[in-house]
């Protein structure tokens, strides 16, 4: 009884590690490049790096938003360039590693965490080009960097 109650914790708690984004099986990193790259490509290092600091705050608080780096990207709805109709979604699927570069590195970072958070623990951000969203109005504003404006 007791060694099978120390199977299901051990298997519990493997489950959460790998959950929590350390799982590198799923591709986590590509996953992530791809998405620092669909949202923010022409933003520059530092509109990538606080795209990848939003994704990495949410993997952070868990909850809602998912338990590891694809569940919080590949979330529907919550970042555009993996939505079906987006044309994004076509760029970001047939990036080349030179495209990506730039975005692996920023990637690798975040999930080594070593990259500063720049972003004041923002877990949501919109473009500055489209009005605020409904979420806007009940969170705070940290930053806003390119044409991006980051909440927490």
């Amino acid at each position: 009884m007791i060694r099978t109650v120390l199977i299901i914790t051990a298997i519990y708690i493997i489950y959460r590690v790998v959950k929590k984004g350390v799982d590198m099986t799923e591709n986590q990193a590509d996953i992530l490049a791809r998405t620092i790259y669909g949202e923010a490509r022409g933003e520059g290092a530092r509109g990538m790096q606080a795209v990848a600091n939003v994704i990495m705050n949410r993997v952070k608080d868990g909850s809602w938003y998912g338990a590891s780096v694809k569940d919080v990207c590949l979330k529907p709805y919550q970042f555009s360039c993996w939505n079906q109709n987006d044309p994004n979604r076509a760029i970001i699927l047939s990036a080349t590693d030179a495209q990506l570069k730039q975005a692996r590195k920023i990637a690798e970072q975040a999930i080594n965490g070593t990259l500063e958070d720049i972003t004041g623990g923002a877990t949501h951000y919109y473009a500055d080009s489209i009005a605020a969203p409904y979420w806007a109005a009940s969170m705070r504003q940290t930053t806003k960097i390119g044409h991006h404006i980051f909440f927490a």
